[in-house]
């Protein structure tokens, strides 16, 4: 049974809806509570990890960061998912484009998401696990991008465990493998909700090259990335109405 607040969420049960959208940057979920959400409430605050609870379209919302990398990710997205009852998540965050054809501020969406992480052996799995989205919140997604002339890509992510290393071979072999983008949280996030039986998906907007060694500013990343935010919320308003 569940003590609330938990040790990373000072919140009570209903405190957030069934979607929540969650960005690594807690700025952005500040952003986000700002500029779309109405009636926007601070539910969470521990460690400065904003989470706030609106409505958008008439559907209840919220948005919470997830912090960097798959501990954090792996921490936030549990207690949601099994001490809240929060049935979907979808990840709104940047990555590095791993193909020339993917430009700066192409949207990548995470059909899948390979790992240099050991994070599934916690699962006590007797093979190796492929993480995968909800098809449902893809689907949905990929409409919602179409809708407003977005310029995406669905595929592989790659969730890496560091941002810096000395195996400069590795890039490359990912390379080799068609995989579209390189960031630090969906693999944790898409094998915690295979785990608690719900859904996810990772939506991210291309912040820098690997290619072209093209970058965005810390700015751009927090504040310009709403077409990542307008097919997110787009897709919680569509799965929440069904």
């Amino acid at each position: 049974m569940a003590v609330y607040p938990t040790p990373h969420i000072n919140a009570k049960p209903g405190d957030f809806a069934k979607t929540v959208l969650m960005p690594g940057d807690p700025l952005r979920s500040k952003f986000i509570a700002e500029n779309y959400l109405e009636n926007a409430v601070l539910v969470n605050n521990v460690r400065g990890v904003c989470g706030y609870t609106g409505t958008y379209c008439g559907e209840r919302i919220s948005v919470m960061a997830s912090g960097m990398g798959m501990p954090s990710m792996g921490i936030y997205s549990y207690e949601l998912y099994n001490f809240f009852d929060v049935e979907n998540i979808i990840r709104i965050g940047s990555a590095g484009s791993m193909r020339a054809d993917i430009k700066l501020r192409d949207i990548v969406f995470g059909q899948g998401a390979c790992t240099n992480s050991a994070y599934a052996n916690t699962f006590t799995l007797a093979g190796t696990y492929a993480p995968i989205c909800d098809f449902g919140l893809l689907s949905t997604a990929v409409d919602e991008a179409n809708k407003i002339g977005a310029v995406y890509h669905v595929g592989n992510l790659l969730s890496s465990d560091t941002f810096y290393g000395d195996n400069k071979d590795e890039t490359p072999n990912w390379q080799k493998m068609g995989v579209m983008a390189v960031e630090m949280e969906a693999a944790a996030l898409y094998m915690n909700a295979a785990r608690a039986n719900k859904r996810a998906l990772a939506i991210c907007t291309i912040s820098d090259s690997l290619v072209t060694g093209e970058e965005l500013s810390s700015a751009e990343r927090q504040n310009t990335f709403t077409q990542m935010m307008e097919i997110a919320l787009g897709t919680a308003v569509r799965i929440q109405g069904k």
